[in-house]
């Protein structure tokens, strides 16, 4: 797609069926409210979800999980929710949790819960393709799996050799349900944070796939090095709604359906909350999104803002980046100035990567610059909540966004 100073856009395709759709507004505003009439409008999100959130890979065991919480709370540090990633899972098969490193999770839960805090857990869409796997077992029996010419298509992800379920189809979605409501019986989660529903695959795949004009089309983008299959299923597999090829940027929405439906059934009279790596039009309607793995340095801190300036106009307002970052160690300056920007985000969380330094605020010492600086504008967001949220109730009801450039104005 090509921007001509005409201004004019030309299109290089290589077949397929381009619908285009014209949204005419007195006022980018008005454009973006009409686009969500089309695409739907983004759902209303509980309250507690607009709190301060914290999370991180690789708490070191229940106890790791516990000290920061209790650290966090003795400071007296504004904070909702607290999120556990793939280091709480038992060998990082989903609906588990390791029993060991993690004992008294279920308990974890309930103690947030009874201080007022809510609690959300990660999944990832590859299964684990082990025989004794409940999960894998139920989903074979109901063939909900994205197939090949030669069965159930066999990537590697976190569990290491892994299947992955068709969220198209209804068998997959009444699958993914089933599974979700007996884990919740199990450890009483609050939301669900989804993460490598691009979809993600470790392995190249370049021997798997057939080369084919679906797998290796006469064009794609240059960072791929003509394999459309880079890191993902090969584009001749199968799904309920049709190729790969023509479905892959559906997965994770289709994702975000099954999961919402989940909520539904878990939660019939109360409103979760659904993070969602993967995205598209009408994801907003679903899931909130973070804008993924960021690094601890001061020009993703920048690049922030466009990005969740962007995403409100794709009817995603629920939206940040993880505030202090999630690669690399962070600084005390630089987490601090990410802290006050990030009290202003939609999604407000503070999350790193293995390996790294701890990076919430009460990790940086009572007497910390940082630590008075977060509390004093996490304060300013939560004087602000009645505000945020009816911001959210426009947007719900009307498509306005959140967080909006100026121009809009």
């Amino acid at each position: 797609v090509v921007l001509q100073p005409a201004p004019a856009v030309t299109y290089h395709i290589i077949g397929g069926i381009l619908d285009f759709y014209v949204f005419l507004g007195n006022n980018p505003e008005q454009v973006v409210q009409e686009y969500l009439e089309l695409i739907g409008r983004p759902f209303l999100p509980s309250y507690w979800s607009l709190g301060f959130q914290l999370s991180r890979r690789d708490y070191g065991g229940i106890e790791g999980l516990t000290s920061v919480v209790n650290r966090t709370r003795a400071i007296k540090i504004p904070y909702d929710v607290q999120y556990s990633d793939i280091d709480y899972m038992e060998e990082k098969k989903d609906f588990t949790y390791d029993k060991e490193h993690f004992k008294g999770l279920d308990q974890f839960a309930e103690e947030l819960h009874s201080k007022g805090q809510r609690y959300i857990i990660i999944l990832n869409p590859g299964i684990s393709k082990n025989m004794s796997y409940g999960p894998y077992e139920n989903g074979s029996r109901k063939r909900i799996w994205v197939s090949g010419a030669t069965g159930p298509v066999i990537g590697k992800v976190w569990p290491g050799p892994s299947v992955f379920p068709d969220y198209t189809n209804p068998e997959g979605t009444q699958w993914w349900i089933d599974e979700l409501v007996k884990f919740h019986e199990e450890l009483n989660f609050d939301g669900i944070w989804m993460d490598m529903n691009e979809v993600a695959d470790f392995l190249n795949n370049e021997s798997l796939c057939e080369h084919n004009e679906l797998n290796y089309p006469r064009f794609v983008p240059k960072i791929l090095d003509r394999k459309l299959f880079a890191q993902t299923l090969c584009m001749d597999t199968e799904q309920h709604w049709g190729l790969h090829y023509d479905v892959h940027s559906l997965y994770g929405y289709s994702m975000a359906i099954a999961t919402a439906k989940a909520m539904e059934n878990i939660f019939p009279k109360k409103r979760s909350f659904i993070l969602t790596r993967s995205t598209f039009a009408g994801s907003g309607k679903f899931a909130a999104h973070w804008l993924g793995d960021n690094e601890a340095s001061w020009n993703d801190l920048q690049w922030s803002i466009p990005g969740i300036l962007e995403f409100n106009l794709f009817g995603i307002p629920m939206v940040g980046a993880n505030i202090c970052g999630f690669a690399l160690n962070t600084s005390e300056e630089l987490c601090r100035r990410w802290m006050q920007l990030g009290a202003f985000y939609p999604l407000s969380r503070n999350h790193n990567g293995p390996g790294l330094m701890d990076q919430d605020p009460a990790a940086f010492g009572r007497n910390s610059v940082l630590l008075n600086s977060a509390i004093h504008y996490l304060n300013i967001r939560y004087n602000l909540l009645p505000y945020l949220y009816t911001l959210f109730f426009r947007a719900h009801f009307r498509g306005d966004t959140v967080a909006r450039p100026l121009v809009h104005e």
